[in-house]
Formats: C-alpha cells, sequence, structure tokens
C-alpha cells in the first residue's frame, strides 16, 4: 500500500524535501539548502514553518460529547474552557492485559460541551477513533477527518510577528485558540497557541483544500523574518532536547505514564478513564521504571534501543530517544531506567554505543530552557 501524501506534497518536492515514513504517510525530513542542524537553529533563534498534516484529526460532537471523551481519556477536562486546548492520553482500559499503557497522546480542542475535536498521532489516529466510536452513547458521533484537514505548525521567537502579517490573531494565552481569516484568503483557521519544539509557536489548522494557499501565505510573509521551511527531522531534534515523549519512544501500549512521568496529564480524582484502576495502582506500588533525561560526557550519540548500565556494568534500563544536540552540540538521550537503579539528577551511568561505553550525566529536563509560554 502506497503511503499517503500531504495536501503540499507537490510544495516539499518542489523545495527539495527528502521523504521518510511516518505512520504511513510520506513526509519531509529536511529540505535542501541546511538540513536539520540548521532548520534546528532557525527555530530556536528565528522562525520555522512545520508541515504537519500526517497528524490525525477527529471530532466528537453531540449532547455530552466533552463529557463522553473526558470519560475516556486521561487528562481532566473540566480543568479548561471553551476555546483552550488540553495534552491528554489515551490509555488501555482496565482489564486489557496491559491496561495502563499508552495507545496515543493526542491535544484536545474543547470548542464547547457538545464539541470537540481530537488530533492524535497519525499511526494511532484509525485506532483511537474506533475505540471511540464504540463506546460512544447514543448521540454522540465520531468523525474521523484525517485527511481533511491540513496541520501547520509555526515555532520560534519570531512566530508571532509572521501571524501579525499574515493577519491571524496571534495574541493568545498558551493552549488557547481561536478561528479566525487572514491575508491568504477567506478559508477559517484554527489558529492555538501551542507546539512541540520548546518555543513560541502556534499550530495552524485548516481545510485541506486550502493548505497551499496558507502555506504559500506563512512563507511570504516569513520573507522579512528569515522563516525557514523546517522537516520532521528538526522537530525530532527540538522535542528531545525539551524532553517532550513521543509516542513509540517513550510512551507506548508498555509504557505507562506513570513509567513516562507524564502523571501531570492525568487527571487522578476523576471517577472514570481508560485504565484509572491499574494506573492507581502502579502509582500507588511505584513504577519499575521512570523516565530520565542523559547528557553524554563524550563524543558517542545516544542512539534508541541501546543499553544503559549502572557504575558496576549491570543493565538497568535502554534509551527511548537519542540524538545529537545542535543546541548543547553533544549527545542527549531519554532512557527508561529501572526505578532501582537510584538514578537521579547528578549521578554517572553509561550507554552501550555499539560496544563502547559512553559515560553520560542524569539531568534534570529539559536539556536546554524553554521558552513555549
Amino acid at each position: 500500500m502506497s503511503p499517503l501524501t500531504s495536501p503540499l506534497h507537490d510544495r516539499h518536492v518542489a523545495a527539495g524535501a527528502k521523504f521518510a515514513d511516518f505512520g504511513g504517510w510520506s513526509m519531509p525530513v529536511e529540505y535542501a539548502g541546511g538540513g536539520v542542524l540548521a532548520e534546528h537553529a532557525a527555530v530556536r533563534s528565528g522562525v520555522g514553518l512545520f508541515d504537519v498534516s500526517h497528524l490525525g484529526t477527529a471530532t466528537v460532537r453531540g449532547a455530552g460529547a466533552a463529557a463522553f471523551v473526558d470519560s475516556c481519556l486521561t487528562n481532566d477536562l473540566s480543568r479548561i474552557g471553551p476555546g483552550q486546548a488540553q495534552y491528554s492520553l489515551c490509555c488501555l482500559p482496565d482489564g486489557d492485559p496491559q491496561a495502563g499503557g499508552v495507545l496515543d497522546d493526542l491535544i484536545v480542542y474543547l470548542h464547547g460541551p457538545d464539541d470537540v475535536l481530537l488530533v492524535p498521532n497519525a499511526a494511532n489516529a484509525a485506532e483511537v477513533v474506533r475505540r471511540l466510536t464504540e463506546a460512544a452513547p447514543a448521540g454522540i458521533t465520531v468523525a474521523d477527518r484525517h485527511t481533511e484537514v491540513a496541520v501547520l505548525a509555526l515555532q520560534g521567537p519570531r512566530s508571532l510577528q509572521v501571524l501579525e502579517l499574515l493577519g491571524l490573531p496571534g495574541e493568545l494565552a498558551y493552549m488557547s485558540f481561536v478561528t479566525g481569516t487572514g491575508a491568504h484568503g477567506s478559508a477559517e483557521v484554527t489558529v492555538c497557541r501551542t507546539g512541540y519544539t520548546g518555543e513560541h509557536g502556534y499550530e495552524l489548522l485548516v481545510d485541506a483544500a486550502h493548505a497551499g494557499a496558507l502555506w504559500d501565505a506563512v512563507l511570504e510573509a516569513g520573507q522579512d523574518q528569515d522563516l525557514r521551511v523546517c522537516g520532521l527531522g528538526a522537530r525530532d531534534t527540538l522535542r528531545t532536547e525539551m524532553g517532550y515523549p513521543l509516542h513509540g519512544h517513550e510512551l507506548s501500549r508498555e509504557i505507562t505514564p506513570n513509567q513516562a512521568r507524564a502523571g501531570w496529564a492525568v487527571g487522578w480524582a476523576k471517577p472514570a478513564f481508560w485504565g484509572r484502576e491499574a494506573l492507581l495502582a502502579e502509582k500507588e506500588a511505584g513504577p519499575p521504571r521512570v523516565l530520565r533525561g542523559l547528557r553524554a560526557d563524550g563524543r558517542g550519540i545516544p542512539r534508541p534501543g541501546m543499553a544503559v548500565l549502572d557504575p558496576e556494568g549491570e543493565r538497568v534500563g535502554e534509551v527511548t530517544s537519542g540524538t545529537f544536540s545542535p543546541t548543547l552540540r553533544t549527545g542527549i538521550a531519554l532512557a527508561l531506567v529501572a526505578t532501582a537503579a537510584g538514578a537521579h539528577p547528578g549521578s554517572t551511568l553509561a550507554v552501550d554505543v555499539r560496544g563502547r561505553l559512553q559515560a553520560v550525566q542524569v539531568v534534570e529536563l529539559p536539556f536546554v530552557e524553554s521558552h513555549v509560554r
């Protein structure tokens, strides 16, 4: 089966993009004329534009739609109001052999008590929609809009200036959204003050048919702001520097929110959400492993799947994400480490980098300062 393509695919080809598969979608990894390092630097110092249309979109509508979503996902939707978005987790339900494991992490856009938009990951979108559809009571409709909506991410210190030049609203509180039109034409764009890079930024959701016009308008508005188009390679190095989880790496059916240190996205006092009893039990007992940040002391670059060893040479964990940090100019990693190893910030471990032990320091996350708020 051929991979799906973004409605902006032709523009990426024209810009000299290199492509890779992301959850069944052929998406740009980097562009000609600089690559990941230049794109990463642009977001940290100026502004970068990403196409993330591989992300899923689904609507949940009907009387009590928000309450229904709240009874399924981990975070507490009562903490926010209409016009706000929230990070949440879709966990496997109690009774499942992997109860409490994370099926997906996603953003919930709350339009109102009867209207919710979900933005899950590409590979998991269909399964999230299937499970919600099966669980939905009469009167609530779950609709998969994955190929109908395009998602652009505008990230970096100058992102607000670009939005202002576009005539789109940008003076928003973190995790708030509005819908408006701008200089690109009459199509409505939902602008949300969020992002996955650690910098001030926005997600722009638009009907797929109008994605090209919006993309072109953003590029034109960003000409005097040193805007650079960025691929998903830079998106990964940026989020790793922030210690943000990626599903399939720091979150999965085998990795719970407790283990991933994502308990802040769980409404523990809520009476119901999928996996609640399993997660409460694990929280009380203490998770067997926890996510840690590792910074290399030498030139070795930790990569996913590499073993983490304690000072006695015993394997105590595994790298989940690892890369060269363009900002710190050294290797960094996220790793699941056995709780019993006592690997707290300041302690020293090692990573087996292709048969050579690379000393790493356990550090607080994020690796670099966040400016997302």
